[in-house]
Formats: structure tokens, C-alpha cells, sequence
């Protein structure tokens, strides 16, 4: 879609087709309602019309109710930051006492939004004309002040009273990028910023040695799914590594020394620490908060002698220990009559799809098995979730 399509789809015309092309969505197929639509409207304008309304409720996943009335392309969807996720960031900045945001590289402006229903004044900056045509017309369709520019980044001047955040593109030629080397606008040009008043989102891989030196660096999950890295610039770091996992906002955090954990055999129950708290390498801190030990220094796996309840892990019963070779393990789960099993694995060379497989289990039972390390060697234990 170019500029042109995009301001006539906002034009009555464009908002009649919209309108009709969603009521008659799951009525009609899109071949057939994209040859009447034809009849009367543009083909380009159509298929524009056509294309909106798939993505809107694509979008519903990412942006909920806000989807039916907001604009998108494919790539600029994929890219957006999921609404909660957006939020949870704009509120913590608005907390800080920051006023202004200026949003250099805003593409269809899913942040803005977040950005401006914090009660932040936003400026987004886009160098793509169609993306920074939407992410105003985005403002506009949900009733959120703002203005959107088209511009690059790199050139606009960031006022005294504004926060930067930029959203580095993570995507090349090749695909999506995991090296810092790859951003655009460059990681040098990021660094710099976030010495000053900048937030940064970036790849939830990012090694910790690439964290500028003052900056806080937060993990976010989303239901588990690990989305991003948030750098908070100097002035906003309160700490160094941060795990957050939404919905429930529960986070934990520390400086560069980690936590003495003890390493002991595998107790009562077993803990899956979030991919947030992982990834932050806080898996020994929340053993500690959650007065528990590693079965092994190098494994994500908590144990403890008593039940917890934490939006930072997943937790499971110890129901008892399988062997952990192919051919007793088989064994013991067809004394026990099991014919489903779901096999979770870490640190240990297995293929769950593979082993479930080979073994070709019979029965009516169901079975959920942890293989791991413990302090060094294999082991397989037969759990239920709490």
C-alpha cells in the first residue's frame, strides 16, 4: 500500500468500503467480496480495504479492542510491541516524572499509544511515509493528541524536556538479526542516547556484556513468552539486571554480584523459573527469595521443601524419581500404565519428541517428566504440576 491508497482509505469513501468489508467478513469469501467491491471501487483501493480488515484482526492479539479501529502493515505489525508490554513500559516512565516522549522510529505508532495513555506528551518520528501516515492516523482513530513526523531519527533534534525511546529494527536482509552490530538506527548511535534521558527496546538476547555501563537492563516476559529487552538510560537505572513478567507485573531484580545459592539434590518440588528471570540470570536470586537451592550450579531449576505460589516460575511435585536411561525408563512408565507423555528437558542431550517416540508407549495414564541435570549427572523425575 502506498501513500496515496492509504490517505484515500481514510477519505469517506475508504471508510464506507471499511465498514462494509467488515460486516461482510465470514459472510462472503474474500474472492467473492473483493469482485463486487470492484464493481464499484478502485481495485487498489479495495484490496487495500480487503487487506485492513485481515490485519485487524490479526492485531487483535497484540492490540485487543483497539484493533478493529487502528491501521497496519504486515512487517509493521510483526514488529509492534504487544499493547501490555507497551504499557507496562510507558507507565514506569510516566512514574519517573518524565512529561514529553519524542519516539524515533515510531512505525505504525503502537507505542505512541501506550506512550500517550499515560498521560505522557508523544512525538513520533518516521522516516517511512506510509508507517508515519498510519501511526498519526492511529493517534487520531483512538482519540490520542500527538503528532507524527517523517523524518530520520538520526537527524531530528530532541528537545530539552523530551525522553528518547527508540526501537531499534531488528530485521536485515537476512531475516531477524541477533547481533547489535545489525541494528538500525546503529548500536553506537543507541549507546550514546542512553547515557542520557533514552529508553531503549531491544533483543531479549542481548548478551549482558553489551548492557552500557549505568544502564538498567529489564526483561520482560508476556504469559511466559520472553519479548524483549528494555534499557532504561542512566538517569532512570535503579539497578543493573531486572526480570519482569506480565500480566501480573511481578519482577525482581539485582546488581553485578549474584546471590549464594546453595547446590543440594532435588527436594519436594520443582521450580521452572520465567524465561524473564532467566535470561536477567536471576534464577540464584529467586532461589533465595523463595528459600530454595539449585540441583546444579548450571541448570535453571529451583527445588525446595515447600509449595510456593510466584508469577516467576512454574511450579511442580515431585511424585517420584524414573530412571533415566531409555530402555528402565520405558519400563517403569509401562508399569505405571502410561501411554501419554510430556516430556520437559534441560541441560541434558535428549529429544522429547524423539525418546516419546521410540518408546511407543500404551495405556490409559498420562505422565509429565522432568529430565535434567543434578549436580552433574542425568536424572528423570515424574512430576505434577501445582
Amino acid at each position: 500500500m502506498d501513500l496515496a491508497t492509504f490517505e484515500r482509505l481514510l477519505a469517506p469513501e475508504g471508510q464506507e468500503l471499511l465498514s462494509e468489508v467488515a460486516a461482510r467478513a465470514g459472510v462472503e469469501s474474500d474472492l467473492g467480496l473483493g469482485t463486487r467491491l470492484r464493481k464499484k471501487h478502485a481495485p487498489d483501493l479495495v484490496a487495500a480495504a480487503v487487506t485492513q480488515n485481515h490485519l485487524r484482526g490479526k492485531a487483535a492479539a497484540k492490540f485487543g479492542a483497539d484493533a478493529p479501529k487502528m491501521y497496519f502493515t504486515h512487517d509493521a505489525l510483526e514488529q509492534s510491541t504487544r499493547l501490555r508490554v507497551a504499557a507496562h513500559r510507558a507507565e514506569r516512565l510516566a512514574a519517573t516524572g518524565s512529561t514529553s516522549v519524542v519516539d524515533l522510529g515510531c512505525g505504525i505508532g503502537g507505542d505512541l499509544v501506550a506512550l500517550a495513555r499515560a498521560g505522557l506528551d508523544v512525538r513520533g518520528v518516521e522516516r517511512d511515509p506510509v508507517r508515519a501516515a498510519i501511526a498519526s492516523a492511529n493517534l487520531r482513530a483512538l482519540g490520542l493528541g500527538g503528532e507524527v513526523q517523517c523524518a530520520d531519527a538520526q537527524q531530528v533534534e530532541i528537545g530539552r524536556d523530551e525522553v528518547a525511546f527508540i526501537d531499534p529494527a531488528r530485521r536485515d536482509a537476512r531475516g531477524r538479526t541477533f547481533s547489535t552490530a545489525d541494528l538500525q538506527p546503529p548500536w553506537e548511535w543507541v549507546r550514546h542516547l542512553l547515557a542520557g534521558r533514552a529508553v531503549a527496546k531491544v533483543m531479549p538476547g542481548l548478551a549482558h556484556d553489551a548492557v552500557p555501563g549505568g544502564v538498567e537492563a529489564e526483561w520482560v516476559s508476556d504469559g511466559g513468552d520472553l519479548v524483549e529487552a528494555c534499557l532504561w538510560g542512566a538517569p532512570f537505572a535503579s539497578t543493573r539486571r531486572r526480570a519482569t513478567a506480565l500480566p501480573s507485573g511481578a519482577g525482581l531484580s539485582a546488581d553485578d554480584t549474584p546471590a549464594a545459592v546453595a547446590v543440594a539434590d532435588v527436594g519436594t518440588y520443582l521450580y521452572e523459573p520465567d524465561d524473564a528471570v532467566i535470561r536477567a540470570g536471576l534464577v540464584s536470586e529467586l532461589a533465595t527469595t523463595m528459600g530454595g537451592w539449585l540441583p546444579d550450579s548450571h541448570i535453571a531449576y529451583i527445588s525446595s521443601y515447600r509449595a510456593e505460589t510466584t508469577p516467576l516460575a512454574r511450579g511442580f511435585r515431585v511424585v517420584d524419581e524414573l530412571p533415566f536411561r531409555e530402555k528402565p525408563l520405558k519400563a517403569a512408565l509401562q508399569v505405571r500404565r502410561v501411554g501419554t507423555v510430556t516430556i520437559k528437558k534441560r541441560g541434558v542431550d535428549i529429544v522429547p519428541e524423539e525418546l516419546v517416540r521410540r518408546m511407543k508407549l500404551k495405556g490409559p495414564q498420562k505422565a509429565l517428566i522432568v529430565m535434567t541435570r543434578v549436580q552433574g549427572q542425568g536424572r528423570a523425575f515424574l512430576v505434577e504440576r501445582l
